[in-house]
């Protein structure tokens, strides 16, 4: 084979490797247990994963400063409104870099009808994987397991598909 071939071959792998890496990262059904955290809400309220059991939950990891969190958040809000009355709950992860007095403006300007969260000190977005990019969503359903993880703004109309399976779902 010549260097050429050689070289195309090594960049075809990498390619297809990498594609195979973000589907697995960025859109992935893993099952496994949503990590045991306390969210401390913008309005004083606690909850933790247990708290959160027997709902379905979108945890959505979010900055001010991010353009497509704020573009998506119309979306997240509309989905919260439609499946919050058969047990849909929504929790916005703040990241620890973005300025309290953003986050709380933000919630407040924007009427957001879900419970935001600061994360202070990273220990969310650590045991969520270590979250780095915004956005990052993860639907967990009503066992408390971690169905879907997104990076990047989901698929809206897949997304509520998959919300109306696992809210039909037992707990």
């Amino acid at each position: 084979m010549s260097l050429s071939r050689r070289h195309l071959a090594t960049a075809a792998m990498l390619a297809a490797a990498a594609a195979a890496g973000w589907l697995a990262f960025g859109r992935s059904a893993t099952h496994e247990p949503a990590p045991q955290v306390n969210y401390t809400l913008l309005d004083g309220q606690k909850l933790s994963t247990d708290t959160l059991k027997g709902q379905v939950v979108l945890v959505n990891f979010w900055a001010t400063s991010c353009t497509t969190c704020v573009a998506e958040m119309p979306e997240i809000m509309a989905t919260h409104e439609k499946y919050k009355s058969r047990g849909y709950q929504t929790v916005a992860v703040a990241m620890a870099y973005d300025p309290p007095a953003y986050v709380s403006n933000f919630a407040q300007t924007r009427k957001l009808p879900f419970g935001v969260a600061i994360d202070n000190t990273g220990d969310i977005a650590k045991g969520f994987g270590d979250i780095k990019l915004t956005p990052t969503t993860f639907l967990i359903n009503k066992r408390g397991e971690i169905v879907k993880r997104y990076v990047g703004t989901p698929d809206f109309e897949a997304l509520h598909t998959l919300v109306e399976k696992l809210l039909a779902e037992k707990a």
